[in-house]
């Protein structure tokens, strides 16, 4: 049975808060993109969001909806889904990216979303209504993302390790200097097709919870596809420096070569991701490849610490997310019912 419509502006105004987090989403999560082709002196950083937003942007062109639907469909039953739901949500995500954002704690957007969903629905009905085989899944991936970031970035600096044995350090030094830009682009282009789609699934649920979107339709409104990827290349483009020190100098010192190893492992880590319709966190997945590229070099090189505390700060990203969507679902529901 389909929704009634109800209030258009209330809709509106939910679509507009989803978009902002869309945004901090991409403002959050911009040093992720650019933090190693920064601190390795490739680009500065004002060219290199620009360079990270166009990546963002285009990745509308490259990926299939997957995650979208996932999130729309594959964390909770739409059916318990509504404008009380979704303000929760959304509350519980922009409040923790803000934190983690003024801490530069490099944490999730993504599960900080799902978290959101999540403490917003057993608000609502309890636990019943969560579709354990999503959540699951995505849980998971809190773990094999970063190891898989890891396992590749550092294999991939071992291989180049020995493919440039007998070449100069200054020559290797100016051949990835170019090629980091490729693995930057490929990381932007997989964190633009990744992160946009969890905004689109949650506007997706928004519509078809409110009775302007069907729930029998293939895919969502071009204009929520657009307006999503737009809302977080704009978000990169104003990107988060504070986090940017933290990924690229803070766990451990790069160099052009190793920047293009964490990316690229990274970025075949998100492509992967999302053609499985799998929502994972661009900061867990290039987190770990630099943590691997590090450890290539010797244990010492990576504060261990630093990554520690970061790991930390992934574990505690849905239950609080979940809390304080939770208390944002009984606001909303006091204020407009």
């Amino acid at each position: 049975m389909e929704a009634v419509p109800i209030a258009l502006w209330v809709v509106i105004l939910l679509v507009a808060l989803a978009l902002l987090f869309d945004f901090m989403n991409g403002f959050h999560d911009s040093a992720n993109s650019i933090a190693t082709v920064v601190s390795t002196g490739v680009l500065r950083p004002s060219h290199a969001v620009l360079f990270a937003a166009f990546f963002n942007f285009i990745a509308i062109f490259v990926f299939h909806l997957s995650v979208a639907a996932t999130i729309g469909k594959g964390i909770v039953q739409p059916d318990v889904v509504d404008t009380h739901v979704v303000f929760g949500a959304l509350t519980g995500a922009i409040t923790w990216n803000i934190i983690t954002w003024y801490y530069g704690i490099p944490s999730s957007s993504s599960h900080a979303l799902i978290g959101g969903i999540v403490g917003a629905v057993i608000a609502k009905v309890g636990a019943g209504a969560l579709v354990a085989t999503g959540i699951m899944r995505t849980v998971a991936f809190i773990f094999v993302s970063p190891a898989l970031g890891f396992l590749l970035g550092s294999l991939m600096m071992l291989v180049v390790a020995w493919i440039f044995r007998r070449t100069t350090p200054s020559r290797v030094d100016k051949w990835f200097r170019r090629l980091q830009l490729v693995s930057a682009g490929a990381y932007s282009l997989g964190h633009g097709g990744n992160d946009a789609q969890k905004t689109i699934g949650i506007i997706w649920l928004l519509l078809i919870a409110t009775g302007y979107a069907s729930s029998a339709d293939a895919s969502p409104p071009g204009w929520v596809i657009i307006s999503c990827y737009v809302a977080i290349a704009m978000g990169t483009m104003f990107g988060g420096r504070r986090i940017v020190k933290t990924m690229g100098q803070r766990i451990t010192k790069l160099k052009p070569v190793g920047g293009f190893c964490a990316e690229t492992g990274g970025a075949l880590t998100l492509f992967l991701a999302t053609s499985l319709g799998i929502p994972v966190s661009t900061t867990h997945t290039i987190t770990g490849a630099i943590v691997g590229v590090g450890s290539t070099q010797r244990a010492s090189a990576v504060r261990w610490g630093l990554a520690g505390n970061i790991i930390w700060a992934w574990v505690l990203t849905i239950p609080a997310s979940a809390f304080v969507a939770a208390i944002g679902y009984w606001v909303s529901l006091a204020l407009y019912d």
